[in-house]
């Protein structure tokens, strides 16, 4: 279903008059949401409009997104933000480096500011100045695709082989930068926004990707940038579009060029090795993503903001992230069980611990909602590619457990995966070391049943999948699932805790224990890519 978005250009601090211009347009159109380019807020933004918009004095019409663009926050607005994440009702910070799907499943990737060449290294810990590093925009090309790409700087070069004119005087007042042609170049956005300074605006005619045109699919993406809202001579700011998310693109828009970036990008594939990651991804940490979770009269737990499993977090490592999908993606496991050399013998030169994690920022997969069902179904998607993975590169010599800890006092919803030995699963050692603990600790006792997306499970449950690819073994794949309460205080290292006893690894038991340096994570992380490369179908594109 299409969704209808309008697009403003930098308001300024003109908000009361635009959004009573915005009231008037929704009225009639009935947009899904707005988009605000450059800076919401002026300079000398007065502390009355300020006062005003906070306290829902000024109304916002309809769902309104908005970055940081050449200006810092006002502190009335920081605070507001880092304490409930909404300015006002309909009112959203997508933060200055963030990936969001909006209701209607729209793909929003931002990154706002200008680039800080003083920075060499490193992202930037602060979201609410306004500037960015070039790890900033090196970090956002992990999200492999997005339908709207927000910029506050240009593309450079953006209007190489464009016949939609630029005058010297404005090309001149651009603020460009190549780090952002080079993350346009590898998410291939349907739309690309950002904002004028000066009062001009400039739609350059829709380019393609010819590298990513092989087959039916098309990549076309159409970079726009408009004037500042309410300007003196009347330049548009305000641009209104329909956009179906996911759609694929079967033909070029006549008068398309080829994409102003190949001369950057070279014959660069859009593939996950480019992936980065966007957090400290331990094992015993069940947190997660999402955004504007407004939690008033109790102590929230960790938000998007501080979850190690969120990818608009601030505080992230650049380099864990294997494989991004619509709705999960899966990363290698900070502190893994296995070492890197455990499983050599077996063909696998990478530990093989990852975890599958969804989006949505939700202790349980059955508190998403409406989105419960595909993103469990991508999920096990994820798993099942991990499994064929590990028994083509052992030769089928090695099987695969995953399992879940679903908590409603959770923070982020997440599965672990690790390779076992397919003789520990053919003499039903997996199963008894499991069900043994479970005794050991007075757990309630496991049964084997399929809860699939667990919609219809209200309480906590652990659940355990015992898989492997032999014809000799009985046991192909079997779900166990332990149902407890709330007078279970449930050990969050019990899955850890089971395979190091039968791997022979509990002087690994502590993940911080046995943390790896950068250059070696590194490592793994490429290795594993490329071992997962036929089944990774995040990038592939199906």
């Amino acid at each position: 279903m299409a969704a209808k978005i309008l697009v403003l250009g930098s308001l300024n601090g003109k908000i009361e008059s635009a959004f009573q211009k915005l009231a008037t347009l929704h009225q009639k159109q009935n947009f899904s949401f707005a988009i605000v380019t450059g800076n919401l807020f002026s300079a000398d933004q007065d502390d009355a409009t300020i006062s005003r918009l906070l306290s829902g004095a000024i109304q916002v019409p309809v769902t309104t997104y908005f970055t940081v663009g050449t200006l810092p926050l006002p502190q009335a607005v920081v605070e507001r933000i880092e304490k409930d994440e909404d300015i006002c009702e309909n009112l959203h910070f997508l933060g200055k480096r963030s990936i969001t799907k909006t209701s209607d499943g729209v793909r929003i990737v931002t990154l706002g500011g200008i680039l800080d060449k003083t920075v060499i290294g490193g992202q930037s810990k602060e979201q609410h100045l306004p500037f960015y590093t070039a790890d900033d925009a090196k970090a956002l090309r992990g999200a492999n695709t997005t339908d709207i790409l927000l910029t506050t700087s240009w593309p450079s070069s953006v209007w190489t082989n464009s016949n939609v004119t630029l005058t010297p005087e404005n090309q001149a007042a651009i603020a460009s930068s190549a780090e952002v042609a080079d993350l346009c170049a590898a998410l291939k956005p349907k739309y690309h926004f950002s904002a004028s300074t000066t009062d001009f605006f400039y739609e350059r005619e829709p380019f393609f990707h010819p590298e990513s045109t092989e087959g039916e699919s098309k990549y076309v993406t159409r970079f726009i940038s408009l004037a500042p809202y309410g300007n003196s001579v009347k330049a548009k700011a305000l641009y209104a579009f329909n956009i179906v998310p996911a759609e694929s693109v079967t033909t070029i828009p006549q008068g398309s060029t080829v994409s102003p970036f190949l001369s950057r990008m070279g014959s660069k594939k859009r593939t996950a090795q480019n992936v980065d990651g966007y957090s400290r991804f331990s094992n015993d940490h069940d947190q997660g993503r999402g955004r504007n979770k407004r939690r008033r009269g109790r102590s929230p737990p960790p938000g998007p903001d501080r979850c190690f499993f969120c990818l608009t977090n601030t505080d992230v490592d650049t380099h864990m992230i294997c494989s991004i999908g619509d709705e999960s993606y899966v990363t290698t496991a900070k502190g893994p069980l296995p070492a890197s050399d455990h499983f050599e013998s077996y063909g696998l030169s990478f530990p093989g611990h990852q975890l599958i994690i969804p989006l949505p920022h939700e202790p349980t997969i059955r508190a998403m909602g409406e989105d419960a069902e595909k993103t469990y179904k991508e999920m096990v998607r994820y798993r099942e590619a991990l499994q064929a993975m590990v028994a083509s590169q052992s030769k089928h010599k090695l099987g695969a457990v995953t399992w879940e800890i679903s908590r409603q006092s959770g923070v982020h919803a997440h599965w672990q995966f690790l390779p076992v030995p397919i003789e520990l699963i053919s003499k039903g050692l997996v199963e008894a070391g499991f069900k043994v603990e479970a005794e050991n600790r007075q757990y309630p006792p496991f049964e084997e049943v399929q809860l699939g997306s667990s919609v219809d499970e209200v309480g906590d449950f652990f659940r355990l999948w015992i898989w492997c690819d032999d014809s000799d073994v009985s046991i192909r794949g079997k779900e166990l699932v332990m149902r407890f309460d709330g007078s279970i205080r449930f050990d969050l290292q019990f899955g850890r805790r089971v395979i190091a006893k039968l791997l022979g690894l509990e002087s690994r038991l502590s993940w911080r224990d046995v943390a790896q340096p950068l250059q070696e994570e590194t490592t793994d992380v490429e290795k594993f890519k490329e071992a997962f490369k036929p089944w990774d179908f995040a990038m592939a594109g199906t």
